[in-house]
Order: C-alpha cells, then structure tokens, then sequence
C-alpha cells in the first residue's frame, strides 16, 4: 500500500508540475494563457520590481537548497526516500505557480522589432529554447529528473541507477544545455518589456549561481572525471574544439 502510495504521490506532483509549466511557457512567450509576463494592471514600478523579486526569491531559495545534498540527507530522515524528489518538484511547482498568479507587470517597452522577419527570427530562437530545454531532461532521463521512476521503483521493481558519466548529444559540448535552453526562451523576445527584461536578468543570474553550487556539488562527488570534462566542454556556449573521451554527469543537481 505504501508503494501505491508513494507512485500515486508521484504522478500527482508530475501532473501538477508539467500543468504549471505548460502555463509558464505561455506566460512568458505571451500566448493560450489568461496572464502572462506583460498582462495585467501596471502599479508603482519600484513595488512592482519588489514584489517580483520576492517571488523570484522565493522561487530561487527553494530550488537550490532543497537540491543540496545535505538537505536531502536531512529530508529522507522524515519522508521516503522514493518521495523526495517528488517532493522537491511539487515544492518547485507551487513557488513557481505562485511567481505566476502573483506576478506584477511592467510593460513599457525596452525594445521592439518591428520587422516581421526578424520578429519571426527571434520568435524561433525563443521556442528553440524551450525545444533544447526539454531534449535536454530527456538525455539526462527525464522521468527521474522529476521523481516518476523513484516513485514507481517498488511497483515496477525498477532497480535505482547509478551515476554514471555520459556524453549524449548536447552535453558532449556544452555543459548546461537545459540551462541554456531557458536563457534562449527567456531573452529571445521581439517585444521586451521592462518587467520581462527584470525577469530575464534576474534568472539568469539566479542560473549562473545555480550553476557554480551544481558543479562544486559535481566536482565534490566525481572529482578529476568532472574536472577534466569542464576543460573540454564549455559551460553554456560549445568550445570550438572535438570534445574529448571525459563524460558529462547524467543528474542534474538544481
């Protein structure tokens, strides 16, 4: 019953998570959702950028220290372990469901391109990235990226796999491709507002660090393997040189 349980948990958070993002993906590219980035009332600017950045905060908190290591060895001792990343990912859902409902709009205009091809362009590149995002969970196993094969390991009697180093596709020149996958979704806009441009700054930054606590989590748990596979692969944009035989991590830790 347990086990039943616990898969159920999981589908449940998976569902909700992948709702909320759809949503996400709509709200930022402005399109099939009822809010979006730039929708809404306009309020004081500085309380809007306030709020936002509380709710970018809060966002940015619980994604990174529920993914530390520690944190989770702390977590299992009061949840099942086949849950925890489950967890995580429905803690993700509701903060980012929360940013969404909650976002304030600031919608003057920091640039615009007028020109449809170019907008068609530019449109291209930003689906482009969500298109690399999801590729990207799928090379590094999507399904235990969010918590469906923990949770269903006892019911189908699947066996928990170890971490091993692969190179798959993107990752045997770039590092991050699912982070750059969101930095192209996020900053390829033919119509920038302000309150979109805050929102881009700000999560790019937030992956920057991201990525600095993921790679000294890496390099603590794969050591010279790791490190000799950051000097053939560059973090966000390929090297210009054939990747070497060093493998990239198949988890990723944010």
């Amino acid at each position: 019953m347990r086990a039943i349980l616990v898969a159920l948990y999981s589908a449940c958070a998976y569902l909700l998570f992948l709702a909320t993002f759809l949503y996400a993906i709509g709200f930022v590219e402005g399109v099939l959702v009822p809010k979006t980035i730039d929708s809404g009332v306009p309020g004081d600017l500085l309380t809007s950028f306030a709020i936002d950045a509380a709710l970018l905060g809060l966002f940015a908190v619980q994604h990174s220290v529920m993914a530390r290591p520690a944190f989770k060895r702390a977590w299992t001792r009061i949840i099942p372990e086949a849950a925890e990343r489950s967890t995580y990912v429905l803690c993700a859902t509701a903060a980012l469901a929360l940013l969404l409902w909650q976002w304030r709009p600031a919608p003057q205009i920091v640039w615009s391109v007028d020109d449809p091809l170019w907008a068609g362009v530019i449109r291209v590149v930003s689906w482009s990235g969500w298109a690399l995002l999801l590729a990207s969970t799928f090379l590094i196993s999507h399904f235990h990226l969010f918590g469906l094969s923990q949770g269903f390991s006892r019911i189908l009697k699947l066996r928990e796999p170890d971490t091993t180093f692969v190179t798959p596709l993107f990752y045997r020149w770039i590092r991050h491709p699912l982070y750059l996958g969101f930095i192209l979704a996020f900053w390829a806009a033919p119509r920038m507002s302000l309150g979109h441009l805050f929102f881009a700054v700000a999560t790019t930054g937030y992956i920057l660090i991201g990525i600095w606590f993921e790679e000294r989590d890496l390099v603590a748990q794969f050591g010279d393997r790791y490190l000799r596979y950051r000097q053939t692969a560059g973090m966000l944009l390929p090297r210009l040189r054939s990747p070497a035989i060093a493998r990239a991590p198949r988890e990723t830790q944010v």
